[in-house]
């Protein structure tokens, strides 16, 4: 059980496809914008409030996926710190490849089908997604996958209290570089029509 209740076990037994949990993510939990202040919250507390941002909405579909029987894997993606912020993806493998499940104000950077060979492919397919309000595609590095049963110990699915040990040991781990030094000076802006159908939905 993890040490959720029944009720929240419950909830995230009835989400036991990929797509259900994007879904949920997407279409029941309202978007935090931290206007009370920034907030690292477990599991049981989005589910409490319904609400949550990139990483809180992360956590959740990791949560979810594992109780259908996959291991609990983020991969942290990493933008340029000066233009952009990091962004999370709870990912899966299925027949031989990666999917991912995620939770963003920006349309393109939630759910990605499980058809990519590697962790790098599936996140290069974020690339041109990935861009600030500039217009400035901003996706600079990954991680490999982390497995989150590290923190069993810590009740990373259920904790009270913010999650910014978990949050800080992400920008700990290793990256590794999409680009060359060449390739991120020459970058154009996002077109229009990618940049405004990826803003569909947004909450300010």
């Amino acid at each position: 059980m993890y040490g959720l209740t029944r009720q929240e076990m419950a909830t995230l037994k009835k989400l036991n496809t990929p797509e259900k949990i994007q879904r949920f993510v997407d279409e029941d939990l309202a978007y935090n914008k931290e206007k009370d202040g920034e907030t690292c919250r477990s599991p049981r507390r989005v589910l409490r409030d319904m609400t949550g941002h990139c990483f809180e909405g992360g956590l959740l579909a990791v949560a979810a996926l594992r109780v259908h029987g996959h291991p609990p894997l983020v991969v942290d993606l990493e933008a340029d710190p000066r233009k952009d912020d990091d962004h999370i993806l709870a990912v899966f493998k299925q027949q031989g490849g990666w999917g991912a499940i995620g939770k963003s104000n920006y349309a393109g950077l939630r759910f990605r089908e499980p058809v990519y060979r590697t962790i790098r492919e599936l996140v290069m397919s974020y690339f041109e997604h990935y861009y600030n309000l500039k217009g400035e595609k901003t996706l600079r590095r990954y991680s490999q996958p982390l497995n989150l049963s590290r923190f069993d110990k810590r009740g990373w699915m259920t904790a009270e209290e913010d999650l910014w040990d978990l949050n800080d040991y992400l920008l700990t781990i290793r990256h590794w570089p999409l680009l060359t030094s060449r390739m991120e000076h020459s970058l154009s802006r996002v077109d229009r029509r990618l940049y405004e159908a990826g803003k569909l939905g947004m909450v300010f």
